[in-house]
């Protein structure tokens, strides 16, 4: 797959990811909905100017996540002021996945691995509204990715957007604050135990 494809297909291949997600449950299935509503609605799904144009837009996260115990690297987002997947903005004509390796060299300096389930497609999919002071805030369309990783591997994370990362067990992702959480987390939590 190559990074950038021409605008119509790499249209079309969004959609695909997005119609090929199970929902959790009725809020995803919403969300899907939302998003499905959007994509027909619309071909500049792309951010072209940051923060906020247009809104929405389209973002790829990913979890590094530990198979062994089930952890994920988790990043204290500046900008945010909570605790995040990592990721970043899909740029024009560029694939999810591709944003998803691009990202991850950015932002935590390791490669992409994705494993085989469920491979280089989205596994969870959210609308949210974006915190921040009012001429900044706009509607991220999040596709949420997982890769594969390991507690013991060195990363590099980007200062300049974290002011710290840490791997989060389940268990403490599901007695953590929520307000200290990206709102959805706890779900796709449940959602990558099965």
């Amino acid at each position: 797959m190559t990074g950038r494809m021409p605008g119509m297909r790499v249209l079309d291949e969004i959609r695909a990811l997005v119609e090929s997600i199970a929902p959790l449950d009725e809020l995803e299935a919403a969300h899907r909905a939302q998003c499905l509503d959007w994509l027909a609605a619309t071909d500049d799904v792309f951010r072209r100017a940051k923060p906020r144009t247009p809104s929405p837009h389209l973002v790829a996260y990913f979890l590094l996540r530990d198979a062994t115990d089930g952890g994920v690297l988790l990043v204290d987002h500046r900008n945010a002021g909570r605790w995040l997947p990592t990721g970043g903005h899909v740029e024009p004509g560029e694939h999810p996945a591709q944003t998803v390796r691009r990202e991850v060299v950015e932002e935590l300096g390791v490669p992409a691995v994705f494993p085989p389930e469920p491979g280089e497609r989205p596994l969870f999919l959210t609308v949210t509204p974006t915190v921040g002071p009012p001429e900044d805030r706009h509607v991220d369309v999040s596709l949420w990715y997982v890769l594969a990783g390991r507690r013991d591997q060195p990363v590099t994370p980007d200062p300049g957007e974290f002011r710290a990362v840490r791997w989060w067990t389940p268990a403490e992702v599901a007695a953590a604050d929520r307000a200290t959480l990206d709102p959805h987390l706890p779900r796709m939590m449940t959602k990558l135990a099965g």
